[in-house]
């Protein structure tokens, strides 16, 4: 399991350096700060961060509120804004784009680490389209904090009642409360539902037969009403 990638965009660079020591604390995988637009833009493009924090005003033509509408429209990930005004008009510009946390400095630590995963608990309640879904990750929550884990890392998930149980490559046996129907909008095309209460990665099936398919050792029967969709997508 990864951990979450953070950017930090701000253009004090004593500030920028004070945020991703704390976030480090915190147990977050910190990039290099970016002082200003550009730096940002190239950073996402290179590291592909999680969340990003963004200053607001920003040194330079561009803002984080310009900064965060490419984000919208190109990236896809949550980000919240951090700023010394707490105006109206800030406010109100902020809100055009959407954020989804706002922080204003000073702020402590606990505020820091509430918005981050408030932040990304938001961003994954919305219900992507899962034809244009670009990501290679999830979020899952354990414990008091969301963590990071990749699709190739997952081999299925089964329905336990109000729960879920993901089932990793490396045998650890992840549980989530949430249903089988939301975390299959949050997946990519590579997974196959195959029974209402099993969805299963299709990159890792090793076998497959009349009422059945194998995953590492597990066999787990097929539906009647999915089969012709599982061999569809398993390109039988």
């Amino acid at each position: 399991m990864s951990k979450i990638k953070v950017l930090v965009v701000e253009d004090e660079i004593i500030i920028a350096d004070n945020i991703c020591k704390t976030l480090q604390t915190l147990g977050y995988n910190v990039l290099e700060p970016a002082l200003n637009f550009s730096e940002a833009i190239e950073i996402i493009e290179q590291k592909k961060p999680d969340i990003a924090i963004l200053d607001i005003h920003l040194s330079g033509k561009k803002t984080g509120i310009d900064l965060a509408k490419i984000i919208n429209e190109t990236y896809q990930f949550p980000f919240i804004f951090l700023t010394a005004n707490a105006d109206f008009n800030t406010v109100n510009a902020a809100k055009e784009v959407r954020p989804y946390a706002y922080l204003v400095k000073p702020f402590s630590k606990n505020e820091l680490f509430t918005s981050i995963e408030i932040a990304i608990s938001n961003f994954q309640k919305k219900e992507p389209n899962r034809k244009e879904l670009t990501k290679n990750s999830i979020f899952i929550k354990q414990k008091n904090s969301f963590n990071k884990i990749l699709f190739d890392e997952i081999l299925f998930i089964k329905s336990d009642h109000i729960y879920i149980e993901i089932h990793c490559t490396d045998q650890r046996k992840l549980i989530d409360r949430t249903s089988l129907n939301e975390i299959y909008e949050k997946l990519n095309t590579d997974f196959i539902r195959i029974q209402r209460g099993y969805i299963v990665n299709g990159n890792y099936v090793t076998k497959i037969d009349q009422n059945s398919l194998q995953i590492a050792d597990y066999i787990i029967p097929i539906g009647k009403k999915y089969k012709q969709n599982v061999l569809k997508k398993l390109k039988l």
